[in-house]
């Protein structure tokens, strides 16, 4: 499902009262800030009530740290996109990000510059990782990292939809194997293209044989 920008609704985890504040303001010129949470507790359960299209998540927070929280809202709400914002430059955070399938990943130091165009392209299904930090995706493992992220980001039905449209099956033949309905299996593909920035059905299936999704 594509969001409609305009409309599209944004959750902050930051436990600093004036950084989200100033996050707000720079969200607010694009979309609909839902919420704040100032620890990640907080935001867990604000975004499982909220139901926000995008989670914005700062790495250090108290109580829960941001990369727990993040991982407990994909599990609860794998359609959101949760995006990093973080002081920390490490490679191994960006990583850790990745591997828990972020649609993006932004230094604070950058925020201002970087944070409207980051929320937009995780919003059309794409990864936004901070400029400065794009050299690092060169290194081979990194990239791998990313690479799984996306796969993560799909929940089981979506795998399971990308396995048969690999197998060649047409939307009414993965809604007969399956048992649902035309307009669910489109609703997933749609999903599943946006958040792998991927459309035609040849490529699905070459990501699918790349990432050992593809049926043997």
């Amino acid at each position: 499902m594509a969001y409609p920008l305009s409309r599209a609704r944004v959750l902050l985890g930051d436990d600093h009262a004036m950084v989200a504040e100033g996050l707000r303001k720079i969200l607010e010129e694009e979309f609909e800030v839902v919420g704040a949470a100032a620890d990640g507790k907080s935001l867990l359960s604000e975004a499982i009530r909220l139901k926000p299209d995008a989670v914005l998540v700062d790495i250090s927070m108290p109580v829960v740290n941001g990369l727990e929280a993040a991982r407990r809202i994909r599990r609860e709400l794998p359609e959101a996109r949760i995006l990093f914002l973080t002081m920390h430059p490490d490679l191994s955070y960006l990583r850790d990000a990745m591997n828990l399938g972020a649609a993006g990943y932004i230094l604070k130091s950058s925020a201002a510059r970087e944070l409207v165009i980051a929320v937009r392209r995780a919003l059309r299904g794409k990864t936004y990782v901070a400029a400065e930090l794009l050299e690092a995706i060169k290194d081979r493992k990194l990239r791998s990292a990313l690479e799984r992220g996306r796969v993560r980001a799909l929940t089981e039905r979506q795998c399971e939809i990308l396995r048969l449209i690999a197998a060649g099956k047409s939307n009414k033949e993965i809604a007969d194997l399956l048992s649902l309905k035309a307009g669910t299996v489109t609703f997933h593909r749609t999903a599943i293209s946006r958040k792998l920035g991927i459309s035609s059905t040849a490529k699905l299936t070459q990501y699918a044989i790349e990432h050992g999704l593809a049926p043997e």
